[in-house]
């Protein structure tokens, strides 16, 4: 954004927090520009007479003052977009803050329409993960949206690393990582398991922390939107858009709205909810040469999924998983709660018969022992039916067996990765029903990739 001097400029008449009102003598820049005044962009949200605009600062306003000169840049912020972003880290301004260069490459506007009806692929593909749980119970749409609901601390984020990891490995794709709000310390680590990992050079990651102004946090998933567009529509890559957290871009939008004087919603958020979610997930679709799939981890306040910020994301959502904090307390990762995960996808048009009726009967033996779990509190595990006994050990086994080992956690787990195939997970879960196993131990299942791999385990235990 080079400064041109023939372009508008106005003073300052307000400084209120994060909102800085600019009046101008000449002609108002337009809603969305970026004005620049000192090294700080201030975007304009609003007009407040004839001469003045109401802008939204992307930084701290210390040290602004009555008077002081704001240029206008005449076109809002931009970002720099194509394949020499790969493997650096930004702000939400589009600045590198991987202490190196910033890149020679096109800018692009971070505001723009969704693509026309006309433009879209609807065709029904599944986007594989090689994560046996998500593949079987929520599969994932290509150019679709995944919610991943959870409280803090069950595992969004070591799930997001290794979709990441995965991603490399399963498709020629890229991978943008949108940090809305993430603490310094999550960022900078997050960046070196990259690293090590060997995902890095494929990958782009743009970072609004936690402690920067709203208007920072409020734009920082449309930076990373942006540059993942030009991908899909220019390079013709899929790609794979990961939004940590999509709840506190909702935050965010709520300290903005608050500041601009809009009267709060129900629950305190904005007025403009449904409108700023919308904003953000219409424009993630996939095109006839190429795919945006988006996986966002959704906060979910105080695991009350009624609150409206749950409610407004779920309907954008083709995939549900949620998360669950006791299978996290059983050490069952990934934490994946099999009941109340769930996707559009798993229809048998879609995914096919078998995979359909697999998916069901996992889902009902899994929803029979959480039944089950009661009488066994109260009267112990020996006092069920034969039949009943059958479905629990069936049932504990299939739990094993959904959680493995992730390539991102080896340096904590000392456990090697495992990426499994669809067609493995739906042969090992078929076997587990259809009762080959039941002389197993449920340890043979827990932390393995293929049923072989538990078949091995079991063999090596000294049984034949």
């Amino acid at each position: 954004m080079g400064d041109d001097m023939s372009v508008n400029k106005g003073k300052i008449t307000s400084v209120s927090g994060s909102v800085v009102n600019v009046s101008f003598k000449g002609e108002l820049p337009a809603i969305f520009d970026a004005l620049k005044v000192q090294n700080l962009t201030l975007e304009v949200q609003g007009y407040v007479n004839s001469s003045t605009v109401k802008t939204l600062a992307m930084g701290s306003t210390q040290g602004l003052a009555r008077g002081m000169d704001v240029q206008s840049l005449g076109h809002p912020i931009e970002v720099p977009v194509g394949s020499k972003v790969l493997g650096r880290m930004f702000d939400a301004l589009g600045n590198p803050i991987d202490n190196k260069a910033a890149p020679k490459t096109t800018l692009r506007s971070i505001h723009a329409a969704p693509k026309p009806l006309s433009k879209l692929d609807v065709s029904n593909k599944i986007f594989i993960t090689g994560i046996k749980a998500i593949d079987l119970l929520a599969p994932m749409e290509r150019g679709g949206k995944a919610g991943l609901f959870g409280g803090a601390g069950v595992g969004k984020t070591v799930l997001i690393t290794e979709m990441i990891n995965n991603m490399v490995g399963r498709y020629e794709g890229v991978s943008i990582f949108a940090g809305v709000g993430e603490r310094s310390r999550e960022g900078a680590q997050l960046y070196t398991e990259m690293q090590l990992a060997g995902v890095l050079p494929k990958t782009v990651m743009v970072f609004g922390q936690m402690n920067e102004a709203p208007g920072v946090r409020f734009r920082v998933a449309l930076s990373a939107l942006t540059m993942a567009e030009y991908f899909r529509d220019h390079e013709k890559k899929d790609v794979l858009l990961l939004v940590d957290n999509i709840f506190r871009f909702i935050q965010a939008g709520a300290e903005v709205s608050v500041s601009l004087g809009q009267i709060p919603s129900r629950v305190g958020y904005q007025p403009s909810l449904g409108t700023d979610i919308a904003d953000l997930e219409e424009r993630i679709s996939s095109t006839k040469d190429a795919a945006i799939t988006s996986i966002q981890a959704v906060y979910v306040p105080a695991d009350d999924f009624t609150d409206p910020s749950a409610v407004h994301t779920f309907q954008h959502l083709s995939s549900t998983i949620v998360l669950s904090r006791n299978r996290a307390a059983q050490g069952l990762y990934p934490a994946l709660d099999p009941l109340q995960s769930n996707s559009n996808m798993l229809t048998p048009l879609i995914v096919g018969e078998r995979h359909y009726r697999i998916a069901t009967e996992v889902r009902r033996t899994l929803a029979q022992y959480e039944e089950l779990k009661d009488i066994i509190a109260m009267l112990g595990f020996d006092e069920l039916p034969e039949k009943d006994q059958t479905t629990v050990l069936t049932a504990r086994k299939l739990e094993r067996f959904l959680t493995q080992p992730f390539f991102t956690t080896y340096q904590f787990t000392n456990m090697q990765g495992r990426s499994v195939d669809l067609k493995e997970t739906l042969d090992g879960c078929e076997r587990i029903l259809s009762g080959e196993f039941n002389d197993y131990a449920e340890d043979d299942f827990f932390m393995v990739g293929t049923i072989e791999e538990a078949i091995k385990k079991h063999k090596n235990k000294g049984h034949k």
